[in-house]
């Protein structure tokens, strides 16, 4: 190893033993680890994405619409309830005279 890192520096006088500057090196524990890494992160991915069943996301997306739309529900009767008491206090103001309110 050291003889190639000289070789590779100018510091080895031999020119006629020239070995390639690029090494092919195939480390399987290297490949094992990248290749564990990619299947737990595709079981990861389906679990969110969902791949037959609907994933995580599918859930949140739904349960969000869900929220929306009882929001959207809510504020409707907020503003009816809302008017109808606007109603009854602008009566009361108007006609406090004639209800023999003072």
């Amino acid at each position: 190893m050291t003889d190639l890192v000289e070789e590779v520096l100018g510091k080895h006088a031999h020119a006629s033993s020239k070995q390639p500057l690029v090494l092919r090196v195939t480390d399987s524990d290297f490949q094992r680890e990248v290749l564990e890494r990619m299947g737990r992160l595709e079981a990861k991915m389906d679990m969110l994405v969902g791949s037959a069943q609907p994933g995580r996301m599918r859930l949140a997306e739904d349960r969000i619409s869900t929220l929306e739309k009882n929001d959207i529900r809510r504020s409707v009767y907020d503003r009816l309830v809302n008017a109808a008491i606007t109603v009854a206090i602008s009566a009361a103001i108007a006609l406090h005279d004639h209800l023999g309110l003072k």
